[in-house]
Protein backbone atom coordinates (compact mmCIF):
# COMPACT_ATOMS: atom_id res chain seq x y z
CA UNK A 1 0.00 0.00 0.00
CA UNK A 2 0.96 3.57 -0.60
CA UNK A 3 2.27 4.96 2.14
CA UNK A 4 3.40 8.39 1.09
CA UNK A 5 2.22 11.03 3.46
CA UNK A 6 -1.21 12.27 2.55
CA UNK A 7 -2.88 15.45 4.14
CA UNK A 8 -6.08 14.69 6.46
CA UNK A 9 -9.10 16.42 5.78
CA UNK A 10 -10.98 17.76 8.77
CA UNK A 11 -15.13 18.34 8.56
CA UNK A 12 -13.55 21.83 10.46
CA UNK A 13 -11.69 22.89 7.61
CA UNK A 14 -14.84 25.60 6.22
CA UNK A 15 -16.23 25.66 3.06
CA UNK A 16 -13.83 23.77 1.14
CA UNK A 17 -15.59 20.80 3.50
CA UNK A 18 -17.24 18.43 1.25
CA UNK A 19 -20.51 18.38 3.96
CA UNK A 20 -21.08 22.63 2.72
CA UNK A 21 -24.70 21.90 1.21
CA UNK A 22 -25.48 25.81 1.89
CA UNK A 23 -27.73 25.00 4.90
CA UNK A 24 -27.61 23.30 8.45
CA UNK A 25 -27.51 19.80 8.34
CA UNK A 26 -26.92 17.25 10.64
CA UNK A 27 -25.24 14.20 9.93
CA UNK A 28 -25.25 10.61 11.74
CA UNK A 29 -23.23 7.34 11.16
CA UNK A 30 -24.53 4.59 12.95
CA UNK A 31 -22.43 1.29 13.58
CA UNK A 32 -23.32 -1.68 15.56
CA UNK A 33 -21.53 -0.25 18.43
CA UNK A 34 -21.83 3.27 18.70
CA UNK A 35 -23.85 6.11 16.99
CA UNK A 36 -21.82 9.57 16.05
CA UNK A 37 -23.77 12.97 15.00
CA UNK A 38 -22.52 16.29 14.20
CA UNK A 39 -24.00 19.54 13.48
CA UNK A 40 -22.38 21.13 9.96
CA UNK A 41 -22.92 24.69 9.78
CA UNK A 42 -24.12 26.13 5.60
CA UNK A 43 -20.11 26.38 5.08
CA UNK A 44 -19.60 22.99 6.20
CA UNK A 45 -18.20 23.85 9.47
CA UNK A 46 -18.55 21.41 12.55
CA UNK A 47 -21.03 23.21 15.11
CA UNK A 48 -21.08 20.36 17.63
CA UNK A 49 -20.56 16.52 18.05
CA UNK A 50 -21.88 13.69 19.74
CA UNK A 51 -21.60 9.92 20.14
CA UNK A 52 -23.11 7.42 22.33
CA UNK A 53 -23.35 3.49 22.52
CA UNK A 54 -25.93 1.60 19.77
CA UNK A 55 -28.85 -0.19 21.71
CA UNK A 56 -28.13 -2.83 19.34
CA UNK A 57 -29.68 -5.72 21.37
CA UNK A 58 -33.02 -3.43 21.62
CA UNK A 59 -34.67 -3.43 18.23
CA UNK A 60 -34.79 -1.45 15.26
CA UNK A 61 -36.99 1.32 17.02
CA UNK A 62 -34.61 1.61 19.97
CA UNK A 63 -32.02 2.32 17.25
CA UNK A 64 -34.27 4.72 15.30
CA UNK A 65 -34.91 6.38 18.79
CA UNK A 66 -31.04 6.52 19.82
CA UNK A 67 -30.21 8.26 16.05
CA UNK A 68 -32.95 10.85 17.39
CA UNK A 69 -31.66 11.38 21.01
CA UNK A 70 -27.73 11.87 18.87
CA UNK A 71 -29.50 14.26 16.04
CA UNK A 72 -31.22 16.16 19.02
CA UNK A 73 -27.99 16.70 21.07
CA UNK A 74 -26.16 18.51 18.52
CA UNK A 75 -28.99 20.51 17.88
CA UNK A 76 -30.99 21.49 20.59
CA UNK A 77 -32.05 24.84 18.74
CA UNK A 78 -33.42 22.65 16.14
CA UNK A 79 -31.62 25.12 12.92
CA UNK A 80 -30.95 21.52 11.05
CA UNK A 81 -32.94 21.65 7.63
CA UNK A 82 -31.98 17.97 6.84
CA UNK A 83 -30.71 15.25 7.93
CA UNK A 84 -28.26 12.43 6.45
CA UNK A 85 -27.25 9.05 8.09
CA UNK A 86 -24.99 6.43 7.33
CA UNK A 87 -25.97 3.27 8.53
CA UNK A 88 -24.55 -0.45 9.05
CA UNK A 89 -26.13 -3.26 6.91
CA UNK A 90 -27.36 -2.98 2.93
CA UNK A 91 -28.77 0.65 2.54
CA UNK A 92 -31.17 1.31 -0.77
CA UNK A 93 -31.27 5.22 -0.79
CA UNK A 94 -34.37 5.38 -3.27
CA UNK A 95 -36.49 3.40 -0.55
CA UNK A 96 -34.83 4.48 2.23
CA UNK A 97 -34.84 0.69 3.72
CA UNK A 98 -32.28 -1.64 5.10
CA UNK A 99 -32.41 -4.47 2.84
CA UNK A 100 -30.01 -6.54 4.70
CA UNK A 101 -27.97 -6.47 7.44
CA UNK A 102 -26.15 -8.75 9.76
CA UNK A 103 -26.94 -9.65 13.47
CA UNK A 104 -24.56 -6.58 15.05
CA UNK A 105 -27.91 -5.04 15.39
CA UNK A 106 -31.10 -7.21 16.00
CA UNK A 107 -33.65 -6.91 13.62
CA UNK A 108 -32.19 -4.06 11.52
CA UNK A 109 -32.78 -5.41 7.97
CA UNK A 110 -36.50 -4.71 6.63
CA UNK A 111 -36.15 -1.11 8.53
CA UNK A 112 -38.12 1.68 7.08
CA UNK A 113 -34.60 3.91 7.53
CA UNK A 114 -35.28 7.14 5.96
CA UNK A 115 -39.15 7.43 7.22
CA UNK A 116 -38.65 5.84 10.56
CA UNK A 117 -36.35 9.15 11.33
CA UNK A 118 -38.46 11.69 9.21
CA UNK A 119 -41.24 10.92 11.27
CA UNK A 120 -39.72 10.99 14.08
CA UNK A 121 -37.48 14.45 14.01
CA UNK A 122 -40.14 15.91 11.42
CA UNK A 123 -37.12 16.76 8.88
CA UNK A 124 -36.66 15.21 5.32
CA UNK A 125 -33.82 12.33 5.78
CA UNK A 126 -30.89 10.85 2.79
CA UNK A 127 -29.48 7.63 4.01
CA UNK A 128 -26.82 5.13 2.50
CA UNK A 129 -24.78 2.51 3.20
CA UNK A 130 -21.94 3.65 6.06
CA UNK A 131 -19.33 2.91 3.85
CA UNK A 132 -20.47 4.55 0.78
CA UNK A 133 -21.53 7.53 2.85
CA UNK A 134 -17.49 7.49 3.92
CA UNK A 135 -16.53 7.39 0.62
CA UNK A 136 -18.75 10.47 -0.31
CA UNK A 137 -15.74 12.82 0.61
CA UNK A 138 -12.93 10.93 -1.45
CA UNK A 139 -14.84 10.97 -4.11
CA UNK A 140 -15.92 14.92 -3.83
CA UNK A 141 -12.12 15.13 -4.07
CA UNK A 142 -11.36 14.12 -7.12
CA UNK A 143 -10.64 17.03 -9.54
CA UNK A 144 -13.77 18.23 -10.93
CA UNK A 145 -15.75 15.60 -9.05
CA UNK A 146 -15.80 13.52 -12.10
CA UNK A 147 -13.43 10.78 -11.64
CA UNK A 148 -13.68 7.11 -10.71
CA UNK A 149 -13.05 5.69 -7.48
CA UNK A 150 -12.80 2.10 -5.78
CA UNK A 151 -12.78 2.28 -2.01
CA UNK A 152 -12.59 -0.41 0.36
CA UNK A 153 -13.16 -0.43 4.32
CA UNK A 154 -11.52 -3.68 5.47
CA UNK A 155 -11.97 -4.12 9.12
CA UNK A 156 -14.99 -6.23 10.92
CA UNK A 157 -15.97 -7.01 7.41
CA UNK A 158 -14.80 -6.00 4.21
CA UNK A 159 -17.24 -3.43 2.36
CA UNK A 160 -16.69 -0.98 -0.04
CA UNK A 161 -17.87 1.85 -2.75
CA UNK A 162 -17.67 2.01 -6.35
CA UNK A 163 -18.45 5.40 -8.08
CA UNK A 164 -17.79 5.81 -11.66
CA UNK A 165 -17.51 8.71 -13.69
CA UNK A 166 -18.29 10.85 -10.77
CA UNK A 167 -21.29 8.59 -9.79
CA UNK A 168 -21.81 6.45 -6.60
CA UNK A 169 -22.48 3.20 -7.67
CA UNK A 170 -26.14 1.69 -5.57
CA UNK A 171 -26.93 -0.94 -7.53
CA UNK A 172 -30.22 -2.84 -7.00
CA UNK A 173 -31.53 -2.79 -3.72
CA UNK A 174 -28.61 -0.78 -2.51
CA UNK A 175 -26.17 -4.09 -2.42
CA UNK A 176 -23.21 -2.45 -4.68
CA UNK A 177 -19.88 -2.28 -3.60
CA UNK A 178 -19.86 -5.26 -1.31
CA UNK A 179 -16.67 -6.06 -1.90
CA UNK A 180 -16.28 -8.64 0.83
CA UNK A 181 -18.98 -10.93 -0.92
CA UNK A 182 -16.64 -11.53 -4.01
CA UNK A 183 -15.52 -14.91 -4.28
CA UNK A 184 -11.55 -15.59 -3.28
CA UNK A 185 -9.67 -18.25 -4.11
CA UNK A 186 -8.16 -17.92 -0.54
CA UNK A 187 -11.22 -18.43 1.40
CA UNK A 188 -12.31 -21.68 -0.82
CA UNK A 189 -14.44 -23.69 1.22
CA UNK A 190 -15.03 -21.69 4.23
CA UNK A 191 -18.50 -20.99 5.45
CA UNK A 192 -19.17 -16.71 4.82
CA UNK A 193 -22.03 -15.13 7.12
CA UNK A 194 -24.25 -14.58 4.45
CA UNK A 195 -24.46 -18.05 3.92
CA UNK A 196 -22.48 -19.06 0.96
CA UNK A 197 -18.78 -20.21 1.19
CA UNK A 198 -15.42 -19.06 0.01
CA UNK A 199 -16.00 -14.90 -0.13
CA UNK A 200 -13.11 -12.25 0.27
CA UNK A 201 -14.42 -10.98 4.05
CA UNK A 202 -13.85 -14.90 5.48
CA UNK A 203 -9.82 -14.43 4.74
CA UNK A 204 -9.09 -11.06 4.57
CA UNK A 205 -11.25 -9.22 7.52
CA UNK A 206 -9.65 -8.53 10.91
CA UNK A 207 -11.81 -11.97 12.49
CA UNK A 208 -10.55 -13.94 8.94
CA UNK A 209 -7.16 -13.32 9.68
CA UNK A 210 -7.38 -14.29 13.15
CA UNK A 211 -9.46 -17.53 11.90
CA UNK A 212 -6.71 -17.96 9.60
CA UNK A 213 -4.02 -18.16 11.90
CA UNK A 214 -6.43 -20.37 14.35
CA UNK A 215 -6.75 -22.86 11.81
CA UNK A 216 -2.77 -22.92 10.97
CA UNK A 217 -2.03 -23.05 14.64
CA UNK A 218 -4.64 -25.07 16.30
CA UNK A 219 -4.34 -22.65 18.93
CA UNK A 220 -7.02 -19.99 20.01
CA UNK A 221 -6.23 -16.05 19.82
CA UNK A 222 -7.73 -13.00 21.06
CA UNK A 223 -7.57 -10.63 18.60
CA UNK A 224 -5.98 -9.67 15.02
CA UNK A 225 -3.34 -7.14 16.92
CA UNK A 226 -2.55 -10.34 18.76
CA UNK A 227 -1.58 -11.62 15.23
CA UNK A 228 0.04 -8.67 13.80
CA UNK A 229 2.11 -8.58 16.76
CA UNK A 230 3.58 -12.05 16.20
CA UNK A 231 3.98 -11.32 12.35
CA UNK A 232 6.06 -8.68 13.64
CA UNK A 233 8.41 -11.06 15.58
CA UNK A 234 8.63 -12.90 12.04
CA UNK A 235 6.26 -16.07 13.64
CA UNK A 236 5.67 -17.94 10.26
CA UNK A 237 2.07 -19.03 11.25
CA UNK A 238 1.72 -15.00 11.97
CA UNK A 239 3.34 -13.97 8.85
CA UNK A 240 1.26 -16.70 6.43
CA UNK A 241 -2.07 -15.37 7.98
CA UNK A 242 -1.24 -11.46 7.58
CA UNK A 243 -0.01 -11.60 4.07
CA UNK A 244 -3.13 -14.07 3.06
CA UNK A 245 -5.78 -12.03 4.18
CA UNK A 246 -3.48 -8.94 2.54
CA UNK A 247 -2.65 -11.18 -0.93
CA UNK A 248 -6.33 -11.63 -1.37
CA UNK A 249 -7.78 -8.46 -0.60
CA UNK A 250 -5.34 -7.08 -3.26
CA UNK A 251 -5.90 -9.65 -6.04
CA UNK A 252 -9.65 -8.86 -5.52
CA UNK A 253 -9.44 -4.97 -5.76
CA UNK A 254 -6.61 -5.47 -8.98
CA UNK A 255 -9.69 -7.34 -10.73
CA UNK A 256 -11.79 -4.89 -10.07
CA UNK A 257 -9.73 -1.99 -10.97
CA UNK A 258 -9.42 -3.57 -14.60
CA UNK A 259 -13.33 -3.75 -14.55
CA UNK A 260 -13.83 -0.15 -13.53
CA UNK A 261 -10.78 2.16 -14.40
CA UNK A 262 -10.45 3.72 -11.42
CA UNK A 263 -8.52 6.81 -11.04
CA UNK A 264 -8.14 6.32 -6.89
CA UNK A 265 -8.02 3.49 -5.33
CA UNK A 266 -8.41 3.87 -1.49
CA UNK A 267 -8.06 1.17 1.61
CA UNK A 268 -9.35 2.24 4.85
CA UNK A 269 -10.69 0.60 7.83
CA UNK A 270 -8.65 -0.97 11.16
CA UNK A 271 -6.85 -3.97 9.15
CA UNK A 272 -4.60 -1.67 6.76
CA UNK A 273 -3.71 -0.26 10.46
CA UNK A 274 -1.53 -3.28 11.71
CA UNK A 275 1.66 -2.36 9.41
CA UNK A 276 3.72 -2.44 6.30
CA UNK A 277 3.18 -6.45 6.26
CA UNK A 278 0.20 -6.17 5.51
CA UNK A 279 0.08 -3.13 3.42
CA UNK A 280 2.74 -4.36 1.09
CA UNK A 281 1.48 -7.43 0.48
CA UNK A 282 -1.73 -6.14 -0.22
CA UNK A 283 0.09 -3.87 -2.99
CA UNK A 284 1.83 -6.30 -4.73
CA UNK A 285 -0.62 -8.76 -4.91
CA UNK A 286 -2.67 -5.38 -6.24
CA UNK A 287 -0.14 -4.79 -9.12
CA UNK A 288 0.52 -8.44 -10.46
CA UNK A 289 -3.38 -8.56 -11.16
CA UNK A 290 -3.41 -5.03 -13.01
CA UNK A 291 -3.95 -4.18 -17.39
CA UNK A 292 -0.67 -2.40 -18.67
CA UNK A 293 -2.42 1.16 -19.03
CA UNK A 294 -3.08 0.88 -14.98
CA UNK A 295 0.62 -0.15 -13.63
CA UNK A 296 1.14 3.08 -12.11
CA UNK A 297 -2.01 2.90 -9.86
CA UNK A 298 -1.44 2.41 -6.15
CA UNK A 299 -3.62 1.67 -3.72
CA UNK A 300 -4.04 5.04 -1.06
CA UNK A 301 -5.00 5.34 2.65
CA UNK A 302 -7.91 7.68 3.19
CA UNK A 303 -7.77 11.68 3.24
CA UNK A 304 -10.08 12.13 5.38
CA UNK A 305 -9.75 11.28 9.27
CA UNK A 306 -13.15 10.11 11.77
CA UNK A 307 -14.89 12.52 10.79
CA UNK A 308 -15.19 11.23 6.92
CA UNK A 309 -18.71 9.11 7.84
CA UNK A 310 -20.51 12.03 9.40
CA UNK A 311 -19.29 14.08 6.69
CA UNK A 312 -20.41 11.95 3.65
CA UNK A 313 -23.43 11.67 5.67
CA UNK A 314 -24.27 15.07 5.75
CA UNK A 315 -23.26 15.44 2.04
CA UNK A 316 -26.07 12.86 1.02
CA UNK A 317 -28.55 15.56 1.53
CA UNK A 318 -27.54 17.27 -1.72
CA UNK A 319 -26.82 13.72 -3.59
CA UNK A 320 -29.73 11.39 -2.36
CA UNK A 321 -33.42 11.30 -2.70
CA UNK A 322 -34.90 12.99 0.30
CA UNK A 323 -37.58 11.53 2.16
CA UNK A 324 -39.95 13.89 3.79
CA UNK A 325 -41.97 13.37 7.32
CA UNK A 326 -45.33 11.88 6.63
CA UNK A 327 -44.91 10.75 3.04
CA UNK A 328 -46.92 7.90 1.73
CA UNK A 329 -45.31 4.85 2.46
Amino acid sequence: MNTRPTGTASADAGPTSAAATGAVVIGLDLGGTKIAAALFAADGTVLARHTRPTPARDGAAAVLDALVGAAAEVDPGGQATALGVAAAGVVDPRSGMVTSATDSISGWAGTALAAGLADRMGLPVACDNDVRATAGPELAALPERRGSLLFAAVGTGVGGALAVDGRMLHGAAGVAGHLGHLPSAEAAGLPCTCGATGHLEVIASGPGITAHYERITGAPVDRLETVAARAARGERAAVHAVTTGAAAAGRVLGGLANALGPDRVVVGGGVPRIGSLYGDALAAAFAAELMPPLRGLVPEPPLFGHDAAVLGAAALTTTLPLHHPGALR
